[in-house]
């Protein structure tokens, strides 16, 4: 498998990190703050306390016999779009993991200074779908061979990562990790790492490709890859 397999060709839109270059109509903020010129820092919520995945599952009423997935492979709004239409998936969320800085928005993990990455919290059935499995899509919608890039986005919050929440899930991704080496055509940079504080993303970047499929970006990036999915994991669609 090569770049190619997922990247479109020159010029495709890439998504920039300011919420003007996305619909801000469409967001969940004052929209009247923008006329009043105030900044993108000033539209994000002031404080988010980490958030607790698996009080987060609970509190949702979903058995203790689901797992968690935390991944990190370029854009979250991707793999969430991908994640929630695979057959054993009870919750996907989009989040921040893996900086150095608490309470990080949007704006700022985007700067690259936080050190954090997007990444995506998947709750599944281990009974339906294996987390070999989840690795195994994970590897195929986004490009783990590019340091810090997927496509046209490019910085360190879009590196290919897996956050193991267990041993048993560490061992599964570095096999997973060593039979996708002789898959791709070049050296795999994925980091395998183990789970670090979660921070819940802002609610607008919540289920964003079920909510603007028409978007720019949605349309040219994440539609390719949903497809790419649908069709090499049919059997693993949701009813």
């Amino acid at each position: 498998m090569n770049s190619s397999d997922l990247h479109g060709v020159s010029g495709t839109p890439f998504r920039q990190c300011v919420l003007i270059s996305t619909n801000v109509s469409n967001f969940e903020q004052d929209n009247s703050a923008l006329n009043e010129g105030k900044t993108i820092a000033a539209l994000q919520p002031k404080i988010r306390v980490p958030v607790n995945f698996d009080a987060f599952v609970k509190e949702k009423a979903v058995s203790d016999q689901f797992d968690i997935a935390t991944l990190g492979g370029g854009c979250f709004w991707c793999l969430e779009a991908v994640y929630q239409q695979l057959k054993g998936v009870r919750a996907v969320e989009s989040g921040y993991t893996g900086g150095r800085v608490p309470n990080p928005t949007y704006a700022q993990v985007c700067s690259g200074a936080t050190g954090h990455a997007e990444v995506v919290r998947v709750s599944f059935d281990p009974a339906v779908v294996s987390y070999r499995e989840i690795l195994e899509i994970f590897f195929t919608i986004h490009d783990p061979t590019t340091l810090n890039r997927q496509g046209n986005d490019v910085g360190t919050q879009y590196r290919s990562v897996i956050y193991f929440h267990s041993p048993e899930q560490q061992e599964i991704a570095r096999h997973v990790i060593a039979e996708m080496a002789n898959v791709w055509d070049a050296p795999l940079v994925t980091e395998l790492s183990p789970a670090e504080t979660y921070y819940r993303a802002e609610e607008y970047h919540q289920n964003y490709f079920r909510q603007h499929p028409s978007q720019g970006y949605c349309a040219f990036i994440v539609e390719p890859k949903v497809a790419k999915f649908r069709q090499s994991f049919a059997s693993k669609l949701v009813d």
